[in-house]
């Protein structure tokens, strides 16, 4: 039996001597592998891009909304029915278990004046636990104190959108703008936070105390009501037992029995979150999955010329079993050669699956990630394709019988 330095120099030989078979065998692998890159970069990008979003948001969060107004039999949607007020929040806050923060959160579309420049956003009144729920820092100046809640003070905190758009450049701390026709001093500036998952720019805000907007901004035929209670709970774990909690505190506290249908909804976002993430996942796999398939393909390819090798080189092989060689030996040296077009075949994949990836972030803006993991399975899944479909002409070569080799024409 030859040892394996001199098998794998006569493979080597064999590959070099052929080297457009060569190349065009190792292609489909070589598409296959720069295939599954792009893919499983996509798809991380995809699911790092949702982390991020959902890390934006905040986490642990339980957003308690009123309930669906009626007209005419037609539900009007979450919100349109004023049932949450400003002493829920605080029973929640001061009731229910597991509770890191409580918020309550009313919002309109306003139109905003400073000089001459005009800018139409979002106004929101809160509480200064709001920024910490919903992972909001403050870049300049500062949030909202105690005693602007419980004076109604005329201050706000912009988002960056908001003040690029009114002052461009220019520090609005301590600038007076107008929210309608009342004038508000810009207190803070908040550190951007980007779009969130679904495209909306969470830097289009600016946010005054709750108390402000119910007397002096918004108007409201129930006084001291809200849109909105958000709730963030000390952890992942205690997160269902608060929102038990609160579902009882309300119910007690509107006096809804036992058959009656609640006048709130709460929505458990970090149940949405691992949803999403899980889709993300899910998608992310399916993607490398399709893109697998382009890899069996050209484990196919590489069968195939690896057959054809057989029947062209088998005067060949009955020379090398005349003078010596075993049936092993030929086994060997075509597993080899299989393994060789696959392996090198990956690495080129790797290298041009890196390239296009880039390239469609670069082109398309798509968000990516290259991961070691990607990589190494990329090739490891190549090297087995490459065996594996390379087994059967090595063994149908080492099968020939030399005297019938030699005969051969």
């Amino acid at each position: 039996m030859l040892d394996f330095k001199s098998i794998l120099k006569m493979a080597t030989v064999s590959l070099r001597i052929n080297k457009m078979r060569s190349m065009l065998t190792s292609l489909g692998i070589i598409i296959g592998v720069s295939a599954v890159i792009i893919m499983l970069a996509v798809g991380a990008g995809a699911s790092k891009k949702i982390a991020a979003d959902m890390e934006s948001m905040g986490s642990n969060l339980l957003m308690i909304r009123s309930a669906s107004a009626k007209s005419g039999g037609v539900r009007m949607g979450m919100g349109t029915k004023p049932t949450l007020t400003m002493k829920d929040a605080t029973a929640i806050e001061e009731k229910a278990r597991g509770i890191l923060a409580v918020a309550p959160y009313s919002s309109e579309s306003k139109q905003l004046t400073y000089g001459n420049q005009n800018w139409a956003t979002s106004v929101a009144g809160t509480t200064m636990p709001y920024f910490m729920i919903r992972n909001y820092e403050i870049d300049f100046g500062r949030g909202f104190i105690k005693d602007d809640t419980k004076n109604a003070t005329k201050v706000t905190v912009l988002g960056q959108t908001v003040a690029t758009e009114l002052f461009g450049d220019v520090d609005p701390i301590g600038k007076t703008i107008r929210i309608g026709n009342i004038p508000f001093k810009v207190v803070g500036l908040l550190k951007s936070k980007g779009s969130s998952g679904m495209g909306q720019d969470q830097d289009d805000i600016v946010f005054i105390p709750i108390t402000t907007a119910q007397r002096k901004v918004f108007g409201t035929d129930f006084p001291g009501t809200v849109n909105m209670i958000t709730v963030k709970a000390q952890n992942d774990e205690v997160i269902t037992l608060t929102q038990e909690d609160i579902t009882e505190i309300l119910k007690s506290r509107h006096h809804i029995g036992a058959k009656q249908e609640n006048d709130f909804e709460i929505r458990n976002l970090a149940e949405m979150q691992e949803t999403i993430k899980s889709t993300a996942k899910t998608m992310s796999l399916l993607l490398g999955a399709i893109a697998g398939v382009s890899l069996i393909v050209g484990g196919i390819g590489i069968m195939n010329i690896m057959l054809v090798s057989v029947t062209e080189r088998t005067k060949e092989i009955g020379i090398r079993m005349a003078i010596g060689a075993k049936a092993s030996d030929i086994r060997i040296q075509f597993l080899i050669e299989s393994f060789l077009l696959s392996i090198s075949g990956g690495l080129i994949g790797v290298l041009i699956g890196i390239g296009g990836a880039n390239l469609m972030h670069s082109l398309a803006g798509m968000n990516i990630a290259i991961t070691l993991s990607s990589i190494l399975l990329s090739l490891g899944f190549s090297a087995a394709i490459g065996i594996g479909f390379g087994y059967y002409p090595a063994y149908k070569a080492s099968l020939l019988n030399p005297i019938d080799a030699l005969r051969y024409e």
